[in-house]
């Protein structure tokens, strides 16, 4: 597999991506989630961010799209998402604005049954010089 011969390597970088107050609202009720800097905007207007924000967990949990745009695999069977290693959210997204990743290989092994690869993923905000979220993404390839 390719993928093991580009450890240490960058991917490449996504599309931009607006992240919206629906996505957030239908994030809130999968998680159960509804703290109003998330979902109350009159509320959230005055509070510290000055505007809703999405959770971390909604901007992690596009791992999979994020990988998708900027790695092919042939053949692939199944992506199995298998970890975290480390995971932090520096700066929150703000509802409307736009994110973008950067991936690339930190680690990949051929296993028994399977190539494990560690993901970095590093989610950039539109404008904002630190990151959103960085984290460090285990994917199993049966």
């Amino acid at each position: 597999m390719d993928l093991l011969k580009r450890v240490g390597q960058s991917l490449g970088t996504t599309d931009w991506m607006k992240i919206t107050q629906q996505q957030v609202d239908l994030f809130a009720d999968a998680t159960g989630d509804h703290q109003w800097i998330h979902t109350d905007r009159a509320r959230a207007a005055g509070g510290p961010f000055k505007g809703t924000i999405a959770h971390g967990y909604l901007t992690l949990s596009l791992a999979p799209v994020v990988i998708g745009q900027v790695l092919q695999i042939r053949e692939l069977t199944a992506a199995l998402h298998y970890g975290l290693n480390q995971v932090r959210f520096p700066v929150p997204v703000r509802v409307g604005s736009q994110i973008r990743a950067t991936v690339s290989v930190m680690r990949a092994e051929q296993k028994t049954a399977a190539v494990e690869a560690v993901f970095t993923l590093t989610y950039e905000i539109d404008g904002e010089k630190r990151p959103a979220c960085v984290a460090d993404v285990i994917v199993l390839y049966p």
